[in-house]
């Protein structure tokens, strides 16, 4: 199966996790005081309720060990974004009493649900075009955007592309974020690094104006000791599905695109009604759109 889940990825959501014990508005600064919420939804869309009468019973399969999505707490308790969202599904779609969210390994995930012993995985699944020819997936909860990040003495009086123009901007050698800055922008000095811990410590030092990356990766930096309160969002999101993929779903078996559907109307619901929101802010204090 296709994840997010690498093992730098997972070392800075840990950072977030202890903290806690397309181009979209591309002129626009993020500021701590009013963070962004994705709103992956159109409004004018209506989905309809689904019917769910006839299931028995709703198994989530996740994992332990990607925090801040799915992780024990303290008292060894499941906890995470993606656990209070499975909640969240479940009391909108009025199932609760038959909603259960079990844990596994990462690598007997897919076996658990074809084997019947669960109906939805929710665990850091990337849509690919290999992964929908074993699964049906809901539409995305949570997309990746790329972003820059500057030092925050920096000032931004103009779009920051222009601003940005024969300045020294960092990103990681041969990721898919280096194809995506050579790809979309021009008049930057890109300098490469081997490794995101690099491309921060060339920042914070001041050996870059600016760096570009994964805003996730780059919200649990800036969240941190490591940072020192350095550094900053600047411009927008920008999301670029063919270079940053279309982000994570909930996957069921293929046969049962039904239940698929009803978590799109869940997912729909709960965006309109501020829960998305809520659970975004709370596991994700330093928005990354």
């Amino acid at each position: 199966m296709t994840t997010y889940r690498s093992s730098a990825f997972r070392r800075m959501a840990s950072i977030l996790a202890a903290l806690l014990a397309l181009m979209v508005l591309p002129g626009r600064a993020l500021h701590a005081a009013a963070p962004q919420v994705p709103v992956l939804w159109d409004a004018r869309e209506r989905l309809p309720k689904p019917d769910l009468s006839g299931l028995q019973r709703l198994r989530f399969l996740t994992t332990t060990d990607f925090p801040p999505f799915n992780f024990l707490d303290g008292e060894g308790r499941l906890s995470g974004f993606h656990v209070d969202l499975a909640r969240a599904i479940c009391a909108r779609l009025q199932i609760a009493e038959k909603c259960q969210i079990q844990a596994l390994p990462w690598a007997e995930l897919d076996g658990a649900l074809q084997k019947d012993e669960g109906e939805a995985i929710l665990a850091g699944m990337a849509v690919t075009a290999e992964a929908r020819t074993k699964y049906a997936f809901s539409r995305p909860y949570l997309l990746f955007p790329a972003r820059f990040v500057m030092p925050k003495a920096s000032v931004v009086m103009e779009p920051l592309a222009e601003k940005l123009k024969g300045k020294k901007v960092g990103v990681v050698a041969g990721s898919a974020h280096e194809r995506m800055l050579r790809a979309y922008f021009d008049g930057f000095d890109i300098v490469t690094y081997p490794a995101p811990e690099d491309l921060f410590a060339a920042l914070k030092k001041g050996g870059v104006d600016a760096a570009f990356g994964d805003g996730m990766r780059f919200s649990f930096w800036l969240a941190g000791a490591d940072a020192g309160g350095c550094c900053r969002f600047a411009g927008g999101p920008y999301l670029a599905p063919e270079y940053l993929g279309t982000g994570m779903a909930i996957a069921t078996r293929a046969d049962d695109a039904a239940l698929a559907a009803a978590f799109d109307y869940a997912l729909q619901e709960i965006s309109r009604d501020g829960t998305f929101a809520e659970l975004y802010l709370r596991y994700f204090p330093v928005s990354f759109f």
